[in-house]
């Protein structure tokens, strides 16, 4: 599994539907040896021991010890039931997000309001520092002649 690869089976996305995280690890590539074990030379396995100790805290020697005597399919079911069961809350959360456009709309809202207002607190900064350009009327007036910038304030819409 690896972001870089160009198949699309390499991956496994934070939204990307159960059955599809499933179908992935068990196309997972792995070795002829069907010994669930860490070593040098086997590097799917290693990457499927890797993410499944990331998912349920196991260590490689109880990853190792759970496989005994199992083969590379149990493996790959059990990394893939594991990594669904691990994105479960992340996946149920942003369902719950994209459904309340309400909620979505008022973050939006009150960070594009506190971004306007370390943004003025900026430009002002930088206006007085720059006193060749600065318009002590307005503070603004030298960009307003030169760059097509709205004026600054609550009723600006972002």
């Amino acid at each position: 599994m690896s972001k870089s690869d160009e198949n699309a089976n390499g991956c496994i996305a934070l939204l990307d539907k159960p059955e599809d995280i499933m179908r992935k690890f068990k196309r997972a590539v792995t070795d002829s040896d069907a010994c669930v074990r860490y070593a040098e030379g086997k590097d799917g396995v290693n990457n499927l021991m890797g993410i499944y100790s990331a998912v349920t805290g196991r260590t490689f020697e109880e990853i190792e010890h759970e496989f005994e005597g199992k083969g590379y399919g149990d493996f790959k079911a059990a990394v893939g039931e594991a990594v669904v069961e691990h994105l479960r809350p992340i996946q149920e959360r942003y369902a719950d997000y994209s459904k309340n456009k309400d909620y979505l709309e008022q973050c939006y809202r009150a960070s594009a309001e506190k971004a306007l207002a370390i943004s003025q607190r900026t430009l002002r900064k930088v206006m007085k520092k720059s006193v060749t350009f600065y318009d002590l009327q307005d503070g603004y007036g030298f960009l307003r002649r030169f760059l097509p910038i709205p004026p600054l304030g609550r009723g600006n819409p972002l």
